[in-house]
């Protein structure tokens, strides 16, 4: 019978919290608003150097011998990132599980990832190839980490109450991403108050979010350094361990479903985030300050959004949930492809109908994978889950690049991610939870 989490669970999810107000401030700062507008300006200047870095230029760099468009330099070198992470995690999934102490690996690839993270501060002039081996670096370490975070989860939280964890961790996520943020628009809006340049003060907000990153991990390292291993008798190499998790992942096809549907949906919504300041500055001629407002505005929404989500998740099926916030998102997408040029306002409430369906859509994707995996098994299991999760996306992030490499407009990239929130929402619905929670032997919660 399942049951509600202990008071000793309870102080260790709290610990558990801490990472992602750590690594969600950083990637909220850093990440989504700040580095795809200000490398792709670097790159600009680096392909067109007698012209505004702020307009479109149709010269191309040379990537290892390959013409690359500056506007599908930050979106092709996620897509890149994100399939080196995705090799990566699955040798520390498995090593997690049979790590007695698998914090310490977190807290390991968090200060490497923050370390990179700080070092962003000396993207300067026309230095993009830094910046994209900068973005690449922190990219496998963040989500390497988010794997072996992913998995703790399973080992603190009884099946009734993850999505109410899971629900909370964004939440706490979301609202580290705002305060960092409103300290960010502050010295961006006046660079001059420190006598500094805006491209002096975005490089200055590079170096402070990946030490945000790094101190906040530290209250996760250590409170939950006790953890006994995730798993016991397991044995063989990374790779072998590989081989046996997709073998096993075959006996359990309702996991497998999930996986391949959340593969298409949250590559859309990761490619939403990662672009949106992209497509804000470049298409629609917003500022770097209107865009910092935006995405606060969107952490802040996302943050009751997550919260009410959860609540929805304990009256309807998860599952139900997050298909209706899919119909959501397509219907924001649209609503961009037709958003005039410089009409903030409007922006603004694109900006609240995306906070709404954001934090709620995956954290209840998380909750719901956490189910379908077989106990003792969960960090070899949720590190396919993160290859398809947060903060990057490969597919996503190439086609929007692609589209852009082609046509040069922005409006057909983000239209173009319609068909990831389409097809993932059909391939959901053709997941039977129930049968899938049986079929790995785990306790149903009482509303599935």
């Amino acid at each position: 019978m399942a049951h509600a989490s202990t008071p000793q669970e309870r102080r260790l999810q709290r610990s558990w919290y801490w990472y992602d107000w750590a690594v969600t401030g950083y990637l909220t700062v850093s990440i989504t608003v700040l580095f795809g507008p200000y490398v792709t300006s670097v790159a600009n200047r680096a392909a067109c150097p007698t012209q505004p870095a702020d307009q479109d230029c149709q010269n191309t760099l040379s990537v290892l011998g390959l013409g690359i468009a500056p506007g599908s330099l930050v979106p092709f070198t996620t897509t890149v990132a994100t399939i080196l992470a995705a090799i990566a995690i699955v040798f520390f999934g498995s090593y997690a599980d049979r790590a007695k102490r698998p914090t310490r690996m977190l807290g390991a690839l968090a200060l490497v990832g923050s370390l990179c993270a700080m070092a962003m501060c000396l993207i300067t002039g026309t230095r993009w190839q830094l910046a994209c081996l900068l973005l690449i670096a922190t990219t496998v370490a963040m989500i390497a980490s988010l794997t072996i975070y992913n998995a703790i989860m399973c080992r603190i939280t009884p099946p009734d109450d993850r999505d109410r964890v899971s629900t909370t961790g964004w939440a706490f996520g979301y609202a580290s991403g705002g305060l960092l943020l409103a300290l960010s628009l502050g010295v961006v809006q006046a660079p001059g108050t420190f006598g500094l340049d805006t491209s002096t003060a975005v490089r200055i907000i590079f170096f402070v979010a990946g030490l945000w990153w790094l101190v906040f991990s530290l209250p996760t390292v250590v409170r939950l350094d006790h953890l006994p291993a995730m798993s016991e008798g397991t044995s063989g190499s990374s790779l072998t361990q590989l081989r046996r998790t997709f073998a096993e992942l075959r006996s359990y096809p309702q996991t497998w479903r999930f996986l391949i549907a959340y593969l298409f949906f949250n590559d859309g919504v990761q490619t939403v985030i990662a672009a949106a300041t992209i497509y804000g500055k470049f298409q629609l001629k917003l500022s770097e300050s209107q865009l910092i407002i935006t995405i606060l505005l969107v952490q802040f929404v996302a943050f009751g959004g997550a919260l009410a989500f959860g609540r929805l998740a304990r009256r309807f099926p998860a599952k139900q949930v997050v298909l209706a916030s899919l119909a959501w998102w397509t219907v924001v997408l649209i609503a961009a492809f037709f958003l005039p040029a410089r009409n903030f306002p409007l922006w603004l409430v694109l900006a609240v109908a995306i906070g709404l369906v954001l934090g709620g859509s995956q954290s209840l994707s998380r909750s719901l994978y956490s189910h379908l995996i077989p106990h003792g098994k969960e960090a070899e299991f949720f590190s396919l889950y993160q290859a398809m999760e947060r903060g990057t996306s490969w597919l996503g992030t190439f086609v929007f690049g692609l589209v852009y490499q082609v046509f040069h407009d922005y409006r057909l990239s983000i239209i173009a991610l319609v068909i990831f929130f389409a097809v993932g929402g059909l391939l959901l619905r053709r997941v039977d939870v129930r049968r899938g929670i049986a079929d790995v032997g785990n306790v149903a919660p009482r509303i599935v």
